[in-house]
């Protein structure tokens, strides 16, 4: 379902891999059907048009899944209808997905109460604010039982790909990749790329500016004492800031940030896992190896096998 304003990139990216999955595969895998509010034509945020959609009213129950494609920001009138057809296709076990402002159209119906959800991160402040019942996070793309959603753009496709793989197994999404000529997959898991004043929102300066010194300093990191020094504030201060802004020490958020790059090297590089520990900052393979299993479940050799 296409709501006015909506994305052609997002559009494209969650149902193109369905039909490329058919062609390959030689046989009709993905059957699609497209719907709109009031049925008709729609248009997208270039300007161009979707033609001959049903209306939602007529969705049946008997879908397997719904894909709800709308422009991030949603504008504020809300459908009644079609939040009413969206929670009873809900209850009715269909699988309902949101790509770019679908995720809030999605939160409007109720539909993600107690579901793991994300959206395109500049909608991140708001949606907390509107919908605490949905566990949002700022993940690339999140899929949470019957319950998918991604931060819009190219995100849409590699939530499908993840999808499709599920399905149909990794071989046949590995197919598709090739098809449109994409590197890799890029994993759910991977937080979408969010400026730091924004993940932030109106947090003091120091704060900030003692993130921007992690960041910046991932290699030979600093200590609380140091970074309170360079900000010209007390250690007590820095750690005050940190537990009340992001409900962490500084240390563990630190090492939180090194370990992320140390995951982003081991999935997106060549680079020996030992040369990754000393670029993230730990003093020998081994407490690099024990620093990763514990916080994400698998040494460094067990993630290249992933």
């Amino acid at each position: 379902m296409v709501l006015p304003g909506f994305s052609l990139l997002a559009q494209a990216c969650a149902l193109e891999p369905l039909m490329v999955v058919n062609q390959l595969a030689g046989r009709r895998l993905y059957r699609l059907q497209a719907f709109a509010p009031e049925g008709g034509e729609v248009t997208s945020l270039a300007e161009m048009s979707l033609a001959a959609c049903r209306p939602f009213e007529l969705a049946p129950v008997e879908l397997d899944m719904l894909i709800v494609c709308a422009p991030s920001p949603l504008p504020a009138a809300r459908e009644s209808g079609v939040l009413g057809r969206l929670r009873l296709l809900g209850r009715s076990g269909v699988v309902l997905a949101g790509v770019g402002g679908g995720t809030e159209l999605l939160a409007r119906a109720g539909v993600l109460d107690g579901y793991r959800a994300t959206l395109p991160w500049q909608r991140f402040a708001a949606f907390t604010r509107d919908f605490p019942r949905v566990r949002l996070t700022q993940q690339l793309f999140e899929i949470d039982r019957d319950r998918l959603t991604c931060g819009g753009g190219t995100a849409a496709m590699d939530m499908m790909m993840t999808l499709i793989a599920s399905h149909h197994g990794s071989e046949l999404a590995e197919r598709v990749s090739e098809h449109f000529v994409l590197e890799r997959v890029r994993m759910a898991d991977e937080p979408q790329q969010v400026p730091l004043r924004a993940r932030l929102g109106h947090a003091p300066a120091p704060l900030v500016d003692a993130v921007m010194l992690m960041e910046a300093n991932i290699e030979e990191p600093l200590t609380t004492h140091e970074l309170a020094e360079h900000l010209g504030i007390s250690r007590r201060q820095l750690e005050r800031l940190f537990k009340k802004y992001l409900q962490a020490v500084p240390g563990r958020y630190y090492l939180d940030l090194r370990l992320k790059e140390a995951r982003r090297l081991l999935r997106d590089s060549d680079m020996p896992a030992g040369e990754i520990a000393i670029k993230t900052g730990f003093s020998s393979p081994a407490h690099f190896s024990t620093a990763y299993r514990n916080h994400f479940g698998v040494t460094p050799r067990e993630e290249r096998l992933l």
